[in-house]
């Protein structure tokens, strides 16, 4: 991937497009994804389609007795127990999944937290960052070998236009000097950006592809950590609740640019590319407003991708991806 391939195809679908539009007609019947978050939000809208579609789906959960209520109706899929937050909760579950699978056909990377409150896991090391990038990148560096064993396999990230909000703070990742909530959302969101970046570099010769997407606004339970009055005070719903916001989308809605991703045969041949309203972004200029859409060009340099793969890598202890 090259800046120059950040840009629009002009897809057949926009910011209205739902979940249903894209899996319209698609047979999905013999294809396993595994779909992190797959129980809430725009995971649950993920998981829905395709299933719906004919694809077996794994739903690896936090509060698998949730999870399990939650997909309850939903059929050929399946909850085991994970944590994001713990690495060795990753690392159990990928064993899990290992054991089960032969090949894995897509790696739906939705789960997220947003805003939080400052949280040490592990070895002190930062919660957003953590959930949000290590616990995926471990994910996918284990559940790598089954990735390369499909035709064609896809990983799709869940960033987000927070990722705007700053690169990856290489003196501090872990905020040792100060927290801020919402640098360190948008330190996530580009680290989801970068991984995407660097996993397709690497893993494009065994077939395997990889994509980062902002799936627009959306009022899901990522705002948990977020008071009413906060979300009242940023416009985003009015006082009981009801969305306001101008520009943001249903679930389905903002489900719709992950599944294009997964299935779009408009992305065979690429890689490596920060997706909205599904499509290729284009490239945004430094300071212009974050809803303007577009993705910071911090966001998808292959440098700056290799640097945070090493560093992750190293901090992690995942199994490191052979050729």
């Amino acid at each position: 991937m090259t800046i120059t391939d950040q840009q629009p195809l002009g897809a057949p679908f926009s910011a209205s497009t739902n979940a249903e539009d894209i899996v319209a007609g698609l047979d999905l019947s013999g294809k396993t994804a595994v779909v992190t978050g797959g129980y809430s939000g725009l995971g649950l809208e993920t998981t829905r389609a395709l299933t719906a579609a004919g694809a077996r789906v794994i739903v690896p959960a936090r509060r698998p007795d949730v999870a399990r209520v939650a997909l309850k109706k939903v059929r050929n899929c399946e909850v085991i127990p994970m944590d994001l937050a713990d690495v060795d909760s990753v690392r159990s579950a990928s064993a899990h999944i290992s054991d089960r699978l032969d090949r894995l056909d897509l790696l739906m990377a939705v789960a997220g937290v947003m805003a939080t409150p400052e949280r040490r896991v592990g070895p002190g090391w930062e919660g957003q960052f953590t959930a949000n990038h290590f616990g995926h990148f471990t994910l996918a560096c284990e559940l790598y070998p089954l990735l390369a064993a499909a035709d064609g396999a896809r990983v799709v990230v869940n960033s987000s236009a927070g990722h705007t909000l700053t690169g990856i703070r290489w003196h501090d990742p872990h905020f040792r000097t100060g927290y801020d909530k919402w640098l360190a959302y948008g330190q996530a969101k580009t680290a989801n950006a970068l991984f995407a970046v660097h996993l397709d570099a690497i893993g494009k010769g065994d077939g395997v592809r990889a994509f980062a997407l902002h799936p627009g606004k959306i009022i899901t339970g990522l705002q948990r950590e977020m008071t009413l009055q906060a979300q009242i005070d940023r416009g985003w719903v009015d006082e009981h609740g009801n969305v306001i916001g101008d520009g943001f989308k249903t679930t389905s809605q903002g489900a719709a640019t992950g599944l294009w991703a997964a299935t779009s045969p408009l992305l065979d041949g690429r890689g490596g590319l920060y997706l909205e309203d599904c499509d290729v972004a284009r490239v945004s200029a430094p300071g212009t407003p974050m809803d303007d859409g577009g993705v910071r060009a911090y966001a998808i340099d292959p440098d700056e991708a290799a640097r945070l793969w090493d560093l992750s890598l190293a901090v992690t202890g995942a199994t490191p991806i052979t050729r």
